[in-house]
């Protein structure tokens, strides 16, 4: 389904990330960047060996990613040019700055790919697998987050995708998407 922000196409979607063509594709990671298990897992295990030698060379110079904060490696076997790391919240019940962390870590991809001049990024729903955030406030940030990036922000983006693995996220976003946007 699509949706316009300004002159910027907003798409959601069930499916992979992983398989994606953009320019780059975001993961959800934890803050050693060195894989894991769902979305991490997942792009780690598509992309290839480059990405994780990538994340090692980051992590010896700045040492663990805070959450809220992106990095951006190349995207190795992936079909997107690119993959923007960020860390989301360990959910904790909502009273330890989730709802900020959750708006920076989309806010941060959004900023660092456009300092690269990317013109299409797709984003998982970030946080809401072990991390624990449920996807009801989840999506609310998310798609806030985006929108006010793109009518506040300087941006290259032509089109931004929200990539959800299951069913139940799908339509989660599909009705947070057609209330806001």
């Amino acid at each position: 389904m699509l949706k316009m922000v300004g002159n910027t196409l907003i798409n959601y979607i069930q499916g992979d990330i992983t398989s994606e063509k953009v320019d780059a594709i975001v993961n959800a990671a934890n803050s050693g960047l060195m894989g894991g298990g769902g979305v991490d897992g997942a792009i780690h295990r598509a992309g290839g060996h480059q990405i994780l030698d990538e994340c090692k060379k980051i992590i010896a110079n700045i040492g663990r990613l805070p959450a809220g904060e992106a990095v951006i490696t190349g995207g190795g076997n992936l079909p997107a040019k690119f993959v923007i790391h960020t860390v989301g919240p360990v959910w904790h019940g909502g009273d330890r700055g989730e709802p900020q962390i959750l708006k920076n870590a989309y806010f941060n991809s959004l900023k660092l790919g456009s300092k690269h001049e990317l013109e299409s990024i797709a984003f998982p729903s970030i946080s809401t697998g072990i991390y624990g955030y449920p996807i009801e406030n989840a999506c609310l940030v998310a798609v806030g987050s985006v929108s006010d990036f793109l009518k506040s922000e300087k941006h290259y983006y032509k089109e931004i995708r929200f990539i959800l693995f299951s069913e139940k996220d799908y339509l989660y976003y599909k009705g947070i998407i057609e209330k806001i946007i």
